[in-house]
């Protein structure tokens, strides 16, 4: 995305082209601002497509060449030439795009051997399997788990988001005092040990909750749209994906 794109995104204008419109509007990989959009995405929700592959019954370590073999051929191919179904929503149409890999063009006799070869794009996986290990355990579809974890990436983004804008403004020891008060099931939290921690009133408090959680709500829908090729389906995306956790 160029510097005039995120200036527009970050004033809250959620019709700015997107990532995945740029994209889209290139046709797939080649040019330039397409390949940085399409790689910054795919680095962003590699582990969702990690956690689809382990519920697929393969062990971390195929996992791991399953997801790294997957990027190397959608980032060197031109995947957007098929599988036009799904081209509204990068989640959709990676979710696809990687059945359509598992089931046709995963050829284990030419898997690279682990730690050889160049992958191009570099994920970390140090961490991945200790995270699905501790994800609640459930019985629900492959298709709907990725859905959560999409979410769940999602929303970790946007506390990255906050996090650094935080930082910024010099009120980072405030944000861990109440980044909490932004979870689910959280509306009870009573406000004085904030307050006493902050050492500013509850009343002082609830202001700030509100304004953490109106900027959180404007970042939530701002990452939603980079994921978009129609913006104005923000809103409906945004509930799709809380359905998740409601699943199960």
């Amino acid at each position: 995305m160029s510097t005039e794109e995120k200036s527009t995104v970050a004033r809250g204008d959620i019709f700015a082209t997107t990532r995945w419109t740029v994209v889209l509007a290139a046709g797939g990989p080649g040019s330039p601002s397409a390949d940085v959009a399409l790689e910054d995405l795919c680095r962003t929700y590699w582990y969702p497509l990690y956690a689809y592959v382990r519920h697929q019954g393969h062990s971390p370590e195929d996992a791991e060449d399953l997801t790294q073999e997957f990027f190397t051929r959608f980032l060197g191919k031109n995947y957007l030439a098929g599988l036009d179904s799904n081209r509204g929503r990068f989640r959709a149409f990676l979710l696809a795009c990687l059945k359509h890999f598992l089931a046709n063009e995963w050829d284990r006799s030419r898997r690279l051997k682990r730690g050889g070869g160049a992958p191009l794009l570099s994920l970390d996986y140090q961490g991945a399997d200790t995270r699905y290990q501790i994800d609640p355990p459930d019985k629900l579809s492959p298709d709907t788990l990725y859905d959560r974890a999409w979410a769940t990436t999602l929303l970790e983004q946007v506390i990255t988001r906050l996090q650094e804008e935080t930082e910024a403004e010099g009120t980072a020891a405030q944000f861990e005092q109440l980044k909490h008060y932004l979870m689910v099931g959280t509306n009870n939290i009573p406000y004085a040990q904030a307050a006493q921690a902050l050492a500013l009133s509850e009343g002082s408090v609830r202001v700030a909750v509100h304004r953490l959680r109106r900027r959180y709500r404007e970042l939530l829908k701002q990452e939603i749209v980079q994921t978009l090729a129609d913006p104005a389906q923000a809103e409906e995306e945004m509930r799709s994906l809380m359905a998740a956790f409601a699943n199960g």
